[in-house]
């Protein structure tokens, strides 16, 4: 079954007046969506749901219940065609969450750049997201190898090389969208405990592998201090690369 559920532009929309309001007090699917999906899965019958919408939906017992889950947001006039084209298999699917999506409501706000202060659970509960800033799976499947650096360390006005190879490891032409993340180790300031610096879409094929390089400057690494001033601080930063923004690898840069 293709069971195509979510919310529409009616129940997801900008809220400008008393009589034209566009949030809810809930992310669960709107409606007696659930009742549907648990009626349909009880069948027996293997489910790949179809999500729309335009804000991230608990999708907890959603993707606990169905064999896979397509997020589409808005697809547009063509969507159709190209939903068709990736439950069939005729093209690898290659986005990536561009929001963090939440296991509950009380997870929110939930996001990648949250400073380590924020990181704060609940009893009974992970702490995770359900699927984290930068997801997203392929009908293949990619491995990196370490982050090089072409120097270790870089003075406050120079570049660095970052680069890794990449991987095609199944037996598909697929794309991978290579993210680099920054993590800054100690600062007179909180920072967020990672921030995407660089990004990069490199088409594989089978068993094909090939080197990624960004050129990361040291103004990448900048922050605004207490005195409201953009400043790039000497210290040890951490340069990650990998497929979403928890699944990396790293190396050590120093800034001198």
């Amino acid at each position: 079954v293709v069971l195509v559920v979510g919310g529409s532009e009616a129940t997801c929309r900008e809220g400008w007046w008393y009589d034209h309001l566009g949030d809810r007090d809930s992310l669960d699917l709107p409606g007696r969506q659930d009742d549907l999906v648990a009626a349909v899965v009880g069948t027996g019958t293997p489910v790949v749901s179809v999500v729309m919408g335009g804000r991230p939906l608990v999708l907890t017992s959603l993707v606990e219940q169905c064999s896979a889950v397509l997020q589409v947001w808005y697809p547009g006039q063509e969507g159709g065609t190209a939903i068709a084209e990736i439950l069939f298999g005729d093209v690898t699917p290659s986005g990536k969450l561009p929001v963090t999506m939440p296991r509950s409501i009380g997870q929110l706000p939930i996001y990648v750049g949250r400073k380590p202060s924020a990181d704060r659970g609940y009893l009974f509960a992970s702490r995770e997201p359900l699927f984290p800033f930068g997801h997203g799976l392929s009908y293949t499947s990619f491995s990196y190898g370490p982050v090089e650096l072409a120097s270790s360390t870089i003075g406050t006005d120079e570049t660095v090389a970052v680069s890794v190879e990449v991987s095609n490891a199944g037996d598909r032409v697929g794309a991978e969208v290579v993210q680099l993340y920054v993590r800054d180790r100690v600062s007179s300031v909180t920072r967020p405990e990672r921030f995407l610096r660089r990004f990069s879409k490199v088409e594989l094929q089978p068993s094909e592998t090939r080197t990624v390089t960004f050129d990361l400057h040291a103004d990448d690494l900048a922050l605004v201090d207490r005195h409201m001033k953009r400043t790039v601080e000497p210290g040890e930063f951490e340069i990650h690369i990998g497929g979403s923004s928890v699944n990396t690898t790293s190396a050590l840069l120093t800034v001198r």
